[in-house]
């Protein structure tokens, strides 16, 4: 015989309440006390009810519930594992936890305008932070025609309709690249891939950093490199193995840069006496690295707190919030030398 399944009506009986009753308490109504709505959904596990899609995510008597979403780079992952990602989520979590939020990582790796509206459509979330662009820009243009439950982390791009948060990649680079000039670096690197929104501005204020003293931008200095020491430290050894003259490397994460101090140790050259190396982000490990990474921070406490503000705070009728960017300051440390 086939077991009948749980009725909303069975959990009612149970719990000793209307159906009504039962029927907002499983969609975490405010009108149900915190009491009634835990004893139905205990009973509503212990009997294996089939839970909708549009239940509530997370535990019940949350202010919202707020989704991250990596959407999926061009030709790789975008790693939850990478220490600035890490940085960014745990600024989110705790803006979220100051809110009374819930916050959930989704498994989804959007990569069209289809993948992003079936994502809006079917999320339980009150509202999605995606940690990153891609080349989704005119895809989250699209969306935000009739989404705004939505922000994202990354660059503010021209004719931008969608609210973004993000440091000044552009500023921060340059800041760099000319810090290097003034120490007397003539052949500066950069190291980083510059396909997606936020490294292509990083890489346009490195070039500008060395308009400003002067100095030409070789196309042979700016070497693509993916966000891992890995790929960082094959590009370094590409670049020695050549005989390419430099003595500088602006690295647009520290990831890259720890590829990079580590390459040239390996071919024998002194970090910072032959090179001078600075990185982008000030991850944790980058004050105790060998040597201590001089670094462009990002302040991912700030970020947290103002992606979840500005999801939070727009609402239906409500004006869209504007895009901010975050100053990005320089930290000098032993690996530019000065």
């Amino acid at each position: 015989m086939v077991k009948r399944s749980t009725t909303l009506e069975d959990l009612a009986k149970l719990a000793g309440v209307s159906i009504s009753t039962a029927s907002r308490a499983l969609n975490d109504s405010p009108a149900i006390n915190r009491r009634t709505k835990q004893i139905i959904w205990r009973l509503a596990r212990e009997h294996d009810y089939p839970f909708r899609r549009y239940m509530p995510a997370g535990p019940i008597g949350a202010e919202a519930t707020i989704a991250i979403v990596v959407p999926r780079a061009h030709d790789r992952d975008f790693s939850l594992g990478d220490p600035f990602v890490l940085q960014l989520v745990s600024g989110v979590a705790e803006a979220a936890r100051e809110r009374g939020c819930d916050l959930i990582v989704s498994h989804v790796a959007p990569a069209s305008f289809e993948d992003l509206s079936v994502l809006m459509s079917t999320s339980r979330a009150d509202g999605v932070i995606f940690l990153g662009q891609s080349t989704l820009h005119a895809d989250f243009n699209r969306l935000a025609e009739h989404e705004n439950r939505f922000v994202v982390w990354g660059a503010e791009l021209p004719d931008q309709s969608y609210c973004s948060v993000g440091s000044d990649n552009y500023g921060g680079a340059r800041r760099a690249t000319a810090h290097l000039a003034r120490l007397g670096r003539k052949r500066i690197v950069f190291l980083g891939d510059i396909d997606d929104p936020e490294p292509t501005q990083r890489h346009r204020g490195y070039q500008d950093g060395l308009a400003q003293f002067g100095l030409d931008a070789d196309p042979a200095l700016t070497v693509p490199a993916h966000f891992e020491v890995e790929s960082a430290e094959s590009a370094i050894d590409a670049l020695v193995h050549h005989d390419v003259p430099f003595d500088g490397v602006v690295a647009a994460s520290d990831l890259i840069a720890l590829g990079a101090v580590r390459a040239l140790r390996h071919a024998g050259r002194n970090v910072p006496r032959d090179v001078s190396v600075i990185g982008f982000d000030n991850v944790p490990f980058a004050a105790y690295a060998t040597p201590a990474l001089s670094t462009i921070a990002q302040d991912t406490v700030k970020a947290g707190r103002l992606l979840v503000s500005k999801l939070l705070d727009t609402g239906e009728g409500r004006i869209r919030s504007r895009s901010e960017r975050l100053p990005a300051e320089l930290i000098v440390r032993e690996s530019c030398g000065g």
